[in-house]
This record gives C-alpha cells, sequence and structure tokens, in this order.
C-alpha cells in the first residue's frame, strides 16, 4: 500500500465548519462529546498485537515489527461518531503498555488529557477514501459514504509513544 499524505495543515477546503472544528479541537474529543450528547459511551472493538499501517510505520512512529493496536467506537446517544484506532509499540515496555492494556470500554482521552506526563506532537489530517484501511474498518460500523476525515496525533509520555487516529463519521454532524 502507499503511504498517505497526512498533513499538518488543514486545507481551505468546502469542509463544514462544525466538521472543521472538530477535526481541529485541541482538547480532548471524548471531553467534548460528553458535553455534546446525553449518554456517552466507548466501545472496544478490538485489541490486539499486529502490524501497524503502512502510514503509521513512517517517520518514527510505532511501525516497524508488531504493535498493540486498540480500535473503539466513540458513540453519543447509541449512535458512533467517531471510530478511534491506536498504535503503540511493543518494542518498549511501561506505564503506556499497562494502561492501555487495562482500558477496556474506557477512553484512551480521558487518560491523555488527565494526566501531567503525557506531551502531544502536531495534529495531522487526511481525507480518507474507500481504500484506505481506517475507512474499510470504519465502514464496519455504519453506511459512512465514500469519503472520511480523519486526524492524527502521537503522544509520548517517557520512552514511550502512542500513535491516535481519529476518524469522524457522518453521525458527527448531529452534534454541536
Amino acid at each position: 500500500m502507499k503511504r498517505s499524505k497526512w498533513r499538518q495543515i488543514l486545507a481551505r477546503s468546502q469542509l463544514d465548519p462544525l466538521l472543521r472544528s472538530w477535526l481541529t479541537e485541541p482538547d480532548s474529543l471524548t471531553a467534548r462529546c460528553q458535553r455534546d450528547c446525553a449518554d456517552f459511551r466507548v466501545r472496544l472493538l478490538r485489541y490486539e498485537k499486529a502490524r501497524p499501517l503502512a502510514d503509521e510505520a513512517a517517520g518514527g512512529r510505532p511501525g516497524r515489527g508488531l504493535a498493540w493496536v486498540r480500535e473503539v467506537a466513540l458513540e453519543c446517544d447509541g449512535r458512533p461518531v467517531i471510530f478511534a484506532h491506536t498504535t503503540l509499540s511493543t518494542a518498549a515496555s511501561g506505564r503506556l503498555t499497562c494502561w492501555l492494556a487495562g482500558l477496556g470500554n474506557r477512553s484512551l482521552g480521558s487518560l491523555l488529557f488527565a494526566y501531567p506526563g503525557f506531551t502531544r506532537g502536531p495534529i495531522e489530517y487526511l481525507q480518507l477514501d474507500r481504500r484506505h484501511p481506517l475507512h474499510q474498518r470504519a465502514a464496519r460500523l455504519g453506511d459512512v459514504g465514500e469519503t472520511l476525515w480523519a486526524r492524527r496525533s502521537l503522544h509520548r509520555l517517557g520512552g514511550q509513544q502512542v500513535l491516535v487516529t481519529e476518524v469522524f463519521l457522518p453521525e458527527i454532524s448531529r452534534l454541536k
């Protein structure tokens, strides 16, 4: 698979202002979802050792060999609004490895934004089409259309780093 061209600047396209506000949200998406819906839940879809995606192996991100891969659906009022995909290298162990393994149906964002030791790298953006593996995985949650917008950022804690990718599903437009 050809590596995708993630960008740190979100192009001034004809992007819906509400979707743009979600993509550029500097704080926790979990916290924003909790503010914008009556019933927020995290549904664990997958947690296992697996090969990271081709575009996750670039630039020193969790890549070579196997990684811990966690995928969840963030749901508001029973509807999936965000598909989240996280990779953590298996090469080093530490607090982050233990925390990720124990999250279950809890949000990683609640940890990343609450624990003072984390640093966050720049946010990158990409419009995914049906050929991208994350679009295909998100499509398992329902009809998602031809393209989906996604963002990702690298979070560091000590010697470990976790790459968090969030794919915005059409239902996000129902929230504020």
